[in-house]
Formats: C-alpha cells, structure tokens, sequence
C-alpha cells in the first residue's frame, strides 16, 4: 500500500529570509553626485548582428537566417555559393550583441561587449564573434565588436537526449571585445548653465542642494527649477568648469525631508520598511485556512473466475482546517524599531504581514506609502 499526501496551504512557510527590514539610518549629509545626474551625462546603448564561429557542433541547426548570413559574408570574400542553397554548418550560430558606451568614451577605447544566441544554438562555448559593428539608437555605427566569447556555463548532453545544464550557455561576454569607433560627448565644453537632475524627486531635497552651493560658491550661483532640476551657472573655462564640477560632486547635501515608503515583494516574500514609517493605534484580525488532500489508492482485486480486471482505485479524503488569529491591538509605533518589536511579538508569517499593512495602509493608519512589486 503506497500512501502519498499533498497539502496546500495558505500559510507562508517561515524561512530566515521571510522578514527583511531595512534600517534606513541615513547620515544628516550625503555627496551630490549620489543625488542628482547632470543632464546630458549619460551612457549609450549599442546593439548589433553577428556570427559566432568555431563551435564544436554545438551552434544554430534550423534558422535560415544564419545559412543567409554565412552566404552573405563568404559573397564579400569572393566564394559563391549555389543560390538558394544556404549552408548548414553546425559550427555557427547567429547572435545579438550589446553593450554601454561610457559616458565621455573616446575613440579607440574598448568597452565589454555581451553576445547572446538568437538561434536554436545549444551553446557558445569555445566560439569567436567575427568583427561585427555596433549601432546606436540614431543607427550610426558606435563601435565594432569581435574576439572570443568567455561563457559562464556549461552543458553535457548523452547520445539518449538526457541533458544536464548549469547556468547558462547560450550567452556569454567579450571583456574589452569592442573597440569604440565614434564618441558620445555632452556638451560641457563650452561656458553656460548645467542642469542637475534629481534622481528622487522632492522640493526640500531641491532647495537644500540650491543652499548648500549657494553657501560655497556664492549666491545666484544655483537656481531651483522645480523638484526635479535645479540649474546652476558655471565657469566659461573649459578648465575651471571641469574643476567647478568636479567640486560639485563631492559637495555633502542634507538630504531633506525623505519620503516613507514600504517595499512589498509578494514573489518573494519580502517586506522593506523605511525608517520614517509611522503606523496609529489600530485593531487587526488575521486568520489562516489549510487544505490537506489525502491519495490512498488501493488495488481492487475481482473474485476468481468472474470477468473482472485488477485495477488501481483512487481514495481521496479531503480536510479543511481554519484557524480563527483573533483580534489584537496594534499600538501606535512612532519609530520603526518599536513598529518591528510589535510585529515580532505577534508571530505573523511573511504573506499574513503583507495583508495586514495592506490593510494597515487602507484604514488610513499608517503614514507611508504602500509600493507593491
């Protein structure tokens, strides 16, 4: 008799994992840089077609495209092929290519080039990516790639079709494999104005920035557009403003008045509080229900000499449990060292703590704001 059970339950189970609280002990000052981006400051996305050759009988099989590929280039080399026709090489595999162009990168540096397969190729390893150019946005070339391809994986595969991966093969990197043929150069060379962009958005935040430079440089120096810009005037040489930027980089703000937020990861059961989180006095019922499914199957023997076949029958039992939690009260937590004292006291698992600062936020309880992933 072979007895096998199956349990579904709504309960989380509780892992060291289950609770990530984040401490947010932030100092009263932070650098600028980390604040704000300088607009025009910013890296290029590059993209790009090419062939990975050199593989041991591990590339592309089916896609036509590559056969036309491989046609195409044999052509510029002078070796015709038979039309319509396209080779089957096993060896070759058909890949898209990316990667970032630096900010201020000049030609004849390199950058590292990504290569994933777009084939039916079971893996890059031991391939070299023929020269291949890299477009931007604007499909200019940027950059031109090529060199051998590092995979991370590896993969076995036996002549009965069983298979064994780890990681993953079809996509590798190329380190210093792209040599940058044309650069991307914002425009601070000449004299006028910079905006800075704030990479969190608040008008405190804004005017403290404008204050602190205010105070070193001097006053009109900087200008608060909104809560998301600020411009700020700088030397006409090309000398003294990379210096005044440079300065400005390294200039310690006070970060003002932060936003409270709670992070929410039902996925994984991750639960991110902030520091500034404030939560009243409030009355929470939580309660769980579990589902257990019970298979016995038992073997129905016929008695001698009738017509009847053995069979296997199925006996399931079904049982519901619910556990009622019961109502608690919830006192007010001004800080968040009491907020993660009152829940660890109540014992709650990861997915019944969602719901209730689901709940929590909903009752209007709690000053935060509620971010679910």
């Amino acid at each position: 008799m072979i007895r096998n059970m199956r349990s579904i339950s709504r309960r989380a189970q509780v892992v060291t994992i289950g609770f990530l609280f984040a401490f947010c002990q932030y100092s009263a000052a932070v650098r600028l840089i980390d604040l704000v981006d300088i607009e025009g400051v910013r890296s290029n996305q590059l993209v790009g077609y090419g062939l990975v050759v050199g593989l041991q009988g591990t590339g592309d099989r089916q896609p036509r495209f590559t056969g036309q590929s491989m046609t195409n280039m044999l052509r510029q080399f002078g070796v015709q092929l038979s039309p319509g026709q396209p080779p089957r090489v096993k060896n070759v595999a058909a890949v898209s290519i990316s990667a970032l162009q630096d900010t201020f990168a000049r030609p004849g540096q390199r950058l590292d080039v990504q290569v994933s397969s777009i084939g039916d190729a079971k893996s890059l390893r031991g391939g070299m990516l023929l020269a291949s150019p890299l477009r931007g946005m604007d499909d200019r070339v940027y950059a031109v790639a090529q060199g051998s391809v590092v995979i991370g994986g590896i993969s076995a595969e036996g002549a009965s079709g069983s298979r064994v991966s780890i990681n993953t093969t079809t996509v590798g990197r190329i380190p210093g494999g792209a040599v940058i043929e044309r650069s991307v150069l914002p425009d601070l060379a000449s004299g006028g104005d910079v905006r800075l962009n704030l990479k969190s958005n608040s008008l405190s935040q804004s005017r403290s920035i404008v204050r602190s430079i205010n105070t070193l440089f001097g006053s009109d120096t900087a200008v608060g557009i909104d809560g998301s810009q600020v411009l700020v005037k700088t030397p006409e040489t090309p000398d003294k403003r990379v210096t005044f930027l440079s300065m400005l980089e390294g200039l310690e703000v006070d970060v003002g008045v932060k936003r409270a937020r709670i992070l929410i990861d039902a996925r994984t059961g991750t639960v991110v509080i902030g520091a500034n989180v404030r939560v009243r006095a409030v009355a929470v019922s939580s309660g769980t229900t579990t589902v257990k499914v019970y298979e016995q199957p038992m073997v129905s023997q016929p008695d001698p000499f009738s017509l009847g076949e053995t069979q296997m029958v199925d006996r399931s039992t079904v049982e519901i449990k619910q556990k009622e939690g019961g109502v608690f009260l919830m006192p007010e937590a001004p800080t968040l060292e009491a907020l993660v004292n009152i829940i660890n006291s109540v014992g709650v698992s990861t997915m019944e703590l969602i719901s209730i600062l689901q709940g929590i936020h909903s009752a209007g309880a709690m000053d935060a704001e509620l971010v679910v992933l």
